[in-house]
């Protein structure tokens, strides 16, 4: 991944992070991210910030899940996988904050969906983030 631009690197390290801390239970996410760089190394240059996204995501935990709820027809979180669930969260915290073209982060998201998700993850995410852009009315 580290071909990858620093953007791109952080979210990834986000997705692990977000991963992580929904297995632990709920552990303050600054522990889970330094649990996590200790298991895949330090990366310096992408840790505060991949810290950051998760902490935001976390944060605005119950506002994204009804995102995704709404936005995943026949599909109950519970019953997602856990880094798909946690893709969304990521990719609904860009669209609703704006800093990155909605398609960017649609693309960002597809992207970690082929890294960390199964074969049908990149098609699910597509679908799902592509709906919350269109009811946010991003695209």
């Amino acid at each position: 991944m580290s071909a990858l631009r620093p953007e791109s690197r952080a979210r990834a390290r986000a997705v692990q992070i977000l991963y992580s801390w929904e297995l632990a239970g709920g552990l303050p996410v600054r522990e889970v991210a330094l649990r996590v760089a200790r298991v895949l190394g330090p990366d310096p240059a992408i840790e505060d910030r991949a810290a950051a996204l998760a902490e935001a995501v976390v944060a605005e935990l119950p506002e994204l899940d009804r995102h995704v709820a709404e936005a995943a027809e026949h599909w109950r979180l519970e019953r997602m996988a856990a880094v798909d669930r946690n893709i969304l969260r990521l990719g609904i915290h860009e669209l609703l904050r704006g800093e990155v073209p909605p398609k960017v982060a649609i693309d960002e998201a597809v992207h970690l969906a082929h890294s960390f998700g199964g074969s049908k993850a990149p098609a699910f995410i597509n679908g799902v983030l592509d709906r919350v852009a269109h009811a946010l009315g991003r695209l």
